[in-house]
């Protein structure tokens, strides 16, 4: 990994400078989705298609991810409540820029199904801060179809 991030906690979710926000409802579960996010993390590569590679560390705790075009993370799980939400921290990669960077998956009952609401917090210096906010329609693009694609998978089970 070429860089450590800054250590942050969950409360970061609350006051990065860059914070994405984004939703879709799905007919699984949220014990389903759950159980995709956080326990089936080498399932990530099947439905999320920015991921090549996803695999649990240290027993689940720590995750290695890595994406389309060789960027690389080494995270930290830093909540994992059941068909409820899993959040990790970034805590080295190779992308250039990034500070601190945190994602939370929020499930909640919807329906027959869940509300899945994904937010994206980071920091780094003003451009990449400014690049993250333009890029807002692209990450919101490649979320829907992730959850759109997880939605089809674990109807197939």
């Amino acid at each position: 990994m070429a860089r450590r991030l800054r250590p942050v906690g969950i409360e970061f979710l609350e006051h990065a400078p860059v914070r994405l926000v984004f939703a879709r409802e799905v007919s699984a579960s949220p014990e389903a989705v759950f159980h995709a996010l956080a326990e089936d993390v080498p399932g990530w590569a099947e439905w999320f298609s920015a991921v090549t590679l996803a695999r649990p560390i240290d027993g689940g705790g720590r995750r290695e991810i890595r994406l389309r075009g060789g960027t690389r993370f080494e995270e930290t799980v830093l909540s994992a409540r059941k068909a409820e939400v899993y959040a990790y921290r970034v805590d080295a990669t190779n992308a250039p820029g990034v500070r601190a960077l945190v994602e939370e998956w929020r499930l909640t009952p919807a329906g027959s199904g869940t509300l899945v609401r994904w937010t994206f917090a980071a920091d780094g210096p003003a451009p990449l801060r400014l690049i993250l906010r333009l890029a807002r329609g692209g990450l919101g693009r490649t979320f829907r179809g992730a959850v759109t694609a997880l939605d089809r998978r674990l109807a197939g089970r």
